[in-house]
């Protein structure tokens, strides 16, 4: 016969209460005789509910079983094996494959060998050192882990985001893109018209269509069709139709390309090596232009912001940037919207007329009977 009991930490205030008390979060562990063996250990577990079910399963079988421990390098090759089954993109598959590595150096330096080993408060050390970003294919590994019972419970459900400073989205100024574009034209003494002309093309659809530059260094002529753009984006699959400038259909029309299938590409390079060599090649230009902090999705913050001055709603501009969902486009964009804008202002406007102190102000008297009254 199994029984489960809390072992209390030297912390819990209910210590002295002994295994009869079960309402604190202490381990739990469990003690008695199956199949002849006498157990003693922890279910490695805090959730009392959790303990009886890991107990009524070892009864029913007659026996405990035992279970072989799962090394980090084994799980992660594991769970990598079934990511390529799953045909996840290789962008994503990239990012798992450097938090392994990022938890391989941890675990190396912290000496852990075994999924089991990492608690909660090792996964609040890793957390520190991954970043944000990675924290929810952190809480994936973990919850395969645990669903293929390679880890008696899985640590990473509670485990709290680091609190993050977003930066606020800044678009380029009416005065940045002059800068910007005129400092193309540098590229024409120094790489050839052509190089010039393809760059200026490239610049100009970064602003006027609010793509990824990933999807723009893919592109193909065959996405654009009277003036209009359309394609699947690379990040989340979703389809995008954008009207684009006349001005700008030319330019594309008239772009130099780099081979007959892409506008930016030769098609023969890793797409990733393309990206990070338009990456480089954007900073020279904005140094050139003398553009603090210029990077390339701040043009796709400046198509989205002019869309969103010009009345566009929310749930068009997400369309149109092709994200899974309107509240990724709200986190980065909702300051921006206008109609927003317009209501607050309307609002502190009709408390100001009414404020006595600021139509005394203004040289006008409250109406101290009407709708102007102010009313304690």
């Amino acid at each position: 016969m199994l029984a489960i009991f809390r072992r209390h930490k030297r912390s819990c205030s209910h210590r002295s209460e002994g295994r009869a008390y079960r309402r604190c979060r202490c381990p739990i562990s469990v003690e008695g005789v199956l199949g002849g063996r006498l157990i003693r250990e922890s279910l490695k577990t805090a959730d009392w509910e959790r303990g009886q079910a890991i107990i009524r399963g070892w009864e029913a079988e007659g026996r405990l079983e035992e279970t072989r421990r799962v090394t980090l390098a084994e799980g992660w090759d594991r769970f990598l094996i079934d990511a390529e089954a799953r045909k996840l993109r290789a962008g994503t598959l990239g990012k798992y494959k450097s938090l392994r590595r990022q938890m391989e150096v941890f675990a190396s330096r912290e000496r852990l060998a075994f999924l089991d080993e990492f608690s909660l408060d090792v996964l609040s050390d890793l957390r520190s050192g991954i970043g944000g970003a990675a924290l929810n294919r952190l809480r994936a590994f973990f919850r395969v882990a645990f669903e293929r019972r390679w880890i008696p419970d899985n640590p990473a459900r509670v485990l709290k985001p680091a609190k993050i400073q977003r930066r606020p989205t800044m678009p380029f100024s009416a005065e940045e893109l002059g800068k910007i574009l005129g400092a193309v034209e540098g590229y024409g003494e120094r790489a050839g018209r052509a190089y010039a002309q393809r760059l200026r093309a490239f610049v100009l659809l970064l602003r006027y269509s609010g793509m990824r530059i990933g999807d723009a260094v893919q592109m193909t002529p065959d996405r654009v069709v009277d003036g209009r753009l359309f394609l699947y984006t690379q990040k989340t699959g979703q389809p995008v139709n954008v009207l684009l400038p006349q001005f700008l259909a030319r330019e594309l029309a008239a772009c130099p390309r780099g081979s007959n299938g892409h506008y930016f590409w030769t098609g023969q390079s890793n797409l990733k090596t393309a990206v990070s060599l338009w990456q480089r090649t954007l900073k020279s230009l904005f140094d050139r232009a003398a553009i603090v902090g210029g990077h390339a999705h701040r043009f796709r913050d400046t198509f989205s912001v002019e869309f969103l001055l010009g009345g566009g709603t929310m749930e068009q501009l997400a369309v149109l940037l092709g994200h899974s969902s309107t509240r990724i486009t709200e986190r980065h964009y909702s300051p921006w919207v206008r109609a927003r804008q317009e209501q607050l202002e309307s609002v502190l406007a009709r408390i100001w007329a009414r404020d006595p102190v600021a139509l005394v102000e203004t040289n006008h008297t409250p109406d101290t009977h009407g709708e102007g009254a102010f009313c304690n």
